[in-house]
């Protein structure tokens, strides 16, 4: 996993209220296992027609808001059936980080352990976003995962909270198992300083 510090990057504003994962990643895509192609598939039903041309008015097929690198997206982002695909799909589309008012839990766990950053911001901020995007596409955030913030180009910094477990594991680029294989050196020394007491391994 690559690791998640500072970057800058433009907005692509999706302010819909409760967009589940399915709308996402629709169901039809998680037969696959690996991440390849999830990209093109991200809000899929949305994104195309029925004979698969891409449908001119949804957000991220206007030539404007190509390469944009953060999502903002409306209330209760994530909500739905847990599937990894979600935070797959939208990094695979480009994305770094998703902005919004509040994340459903099990989303924003799933995006924190596969290195997308769920960014949650009060609502004033959240509009002010918004409102900067739909005028100016070529509008930019700064968003700091070392000092947990996303700064707008007023200059104003906004804080956002992340836990302190996966703020390190983001922002030295590992994953629950990279962190535990880390601690092998510690995990000897303790077991060679108490030795078990029940034989659980035979011979």
């Amino acid at each position: 996993m690559e690791p998640v510090r500072k970057f800058s990057g433009r907005l692509a504003p999706l302010p819909i209220n409760d967009i589940d994962t399915d709308q996402i990643i629709p169901a039809r895509y998680l037969k696959v296992t690996d991440k390849n192609g999830l990209g093109q598939a991200c809000f899929s039903d949305w994104r195309y027609n029925a004979d698969g041309s891409p449908k001119a008015d949804f957000i991220l097929n206007k030539p404007e808001y190509q390469g944009t690198s953060v999502l903002i997206g409306g209330h209760n982002f994530g909500c739905g059936s847990s599937r990894e695909h979600a935070p797959w799909a939208l990094m695979g589309a480009g994305f770094k980080a998703v902005i919004s008012t509040y994340f459903a839990d099990i989303f924003r766990n799933n995006s924190l352990k596969n290195g997308l950053l769920p960014v949650v911001v009060d609502e004033e901020t959240h509009r002010q976003l918004i409102s900067l995007a739909e005028e100016d596409p070529t509008t930019e955030v700064v968003v700091d995962l070392e000092s947990q913030t996303v700064t707008l180009p007023d200059g104003r910094a906004v804080n956002f909270p992340v836990d302190a477990f996966s703020r390190y594991c983001l922002l030295n680029g590992v994953d629950q198992l990279g962190f535990l294989m880390g601690l092998d050196e510690q995990i000897e020394k303790y077991e060679a300083g108490n030795p078990a007491r029940v034989q659980t391994v035979f011979s």
